[in-house]
């Protein structure tokens, strides 16, 4: 998983490819000569090719110094990609961490720390990248791909909320976790297609409770992960589990993990549910505000979402029908849209990007729009510029 290519095979086009797959950690790779040029006869094999340079060493100290973190801000097309490969490492991380946990080993924590390390900077790169594409998950990598959208709004969250970087680190780890205790519970409720019976419901409540329990078998826990592990179903009017805490009784960091637990289930696909869309799943929150989540947090977690989140369909007052592909620093109301189609004609036209905070654009956001309705096949491809953006 660990390569800097989006896919995991497809032809090469260009001989800088050669050289990306030499100097990456690529051991080896299969050539499939019915879907490409195989070589010419005689030609050398880039086994039989010449060992590329190797520069000379660098002094000890340098060698062993860590590299310089990549957080500049970026445009969302520039992250994109590089958070979609992210994400590709993190689920087989994830995956490799809760295996470990199941069959009775100690949590990974440096691993987790390092982890969540990537995913920040990702996020100080450009937060609606990986957050939006963590968001798209099949049934079989949901429990995975969930604990890496979770650690992604978490870290964007401490963010909004101005936390220190050490609490963001710890907030990060402990979205990452906070369903750990899912490894114990049977793989046929777990996974189950349909609604959970009584019974079922109450196994499936007992996952925080078993999360921490695996959690204090480890060492060097962080307090917080330990906190978020146990109470991130938790809510402020007392009606959550394992403890129905309430209000203050409830620490910040668990209210955030709720908040954000809540909006990626919510958005994913599941099998017995199709999402909602990102800006509708908001607005249901809001609806939940006052029992559920506490408002200070709920109110820091749309900021740094948006009103609009990426991948949210929207109708304009032109009347063209777009999708969020960035938030705007100016307002929150008005994201940066890709408009491809017109409700006017009631076709598909040469999509455009518009952005609403721009002084030159007189149009604005009329209302959300059901993807469901609409049924676009490409909705994914047109706010990522990703092909192909499965799993």
């Amino acid at each position: 998983m660990d390569h800097p290519f989006w896919r995991t095979g497809f032809v090469l086009t260009d001989a800088k490819d050669i050289t990306l797959i030499l100097a990456s950690s690529i051991k080896e790779v299969w050539i499939d000569c019915s879907k490409g040029d195989d070589l010419p006869v005689g030609a050398p094999s880039v086994s039989e090719a010449p060992a590329p340079a190797v520069s000379a060493p660098t002094p000890k100290a340098s060698r062993h110094a860590p590299a310089p973190r990549d957080t500049a801000p970026v445009i969302a097309a520039q992250e994109l990609e590089r958070a979609a490969r992210i994400c590709l490492g993190a689920k087989a991380a994830v995956v490799s961490m809760f295996e470990e946990v199941r069959m009775g080993n100690a949590v990974d924590v440096g691993g987790a720390q390092q982890l969540v390390e990537e995913i920040s900077d990702s996020v100080s790169r450009n937060p609606g990248a990986i957050i939006s594409l963590a968001r798209l998950k099949t049934a079989d990598d949901y429990t995975y791909m969930h604990s890496v959208a979770v650690c992604a709004m978490m870290v964007a969250l401490s963010k909004q909320l101005g936390l220190d970087e050490a609490q963001t680190r710890s907030c990060g780890v402990a979205g990452l976790l906070h369903d750990l205790g899912k490894v114990a519970m049977p793989t046929d409720v777990l996974n189950k297609p349909g609604k959970l019976t009584d019974a079922e419901f109450d196994i499936m409540r007992t996952h925080p409770t078993e999360g921490y329990k695996m959690l204090m078998a480890s060492q060097g826990v962080d307090e917080v992960a330990l906190d978020v592990v146990l109470h991130h179903h938790e809510k402020m009017d007392g009606s959550g589990y394992p403890e129905k805490l309430k209000g203050d009784q409830i620490s910040l960091y668990s209210k955030m993990g709720a908040v954000c637990d809540v909006y990626d289930a919510i958005t994913s696909n599941r099998p017995y549910k199709s999402g909602w869309d990102p800006a509708e799943s908001l607005r249901k929150m809001a609806e939940w505000a006052n029992g559920h989540f506490d408002p200070r947090v709920f109110q820091a977690f749309v900021k740094s979402m948006g009103i609009y989140p990426v991948g949210s369909l929207v109708r304009l007052s032109s009347g063209r029908i777009g999708v969020v592909t960035e938030q705007s620093a100016k307002s929150l109301t008005k994201p940066i849209i890709k408009a491809f189609f017109s409700t006017k004609s009631n076709m598909r036209i040469v999509p455009v990007m518009v952005d609403l905070s721009h002084s030159s654009t007189s149009e604005r956001i009329q209302g959300r729009e059901d993807p469901a309705q609409w049924n676009f096949p490409d909705l994914n491809e047109l706010w990522s510029g990703l092909p192909n953006l499965t799993r």
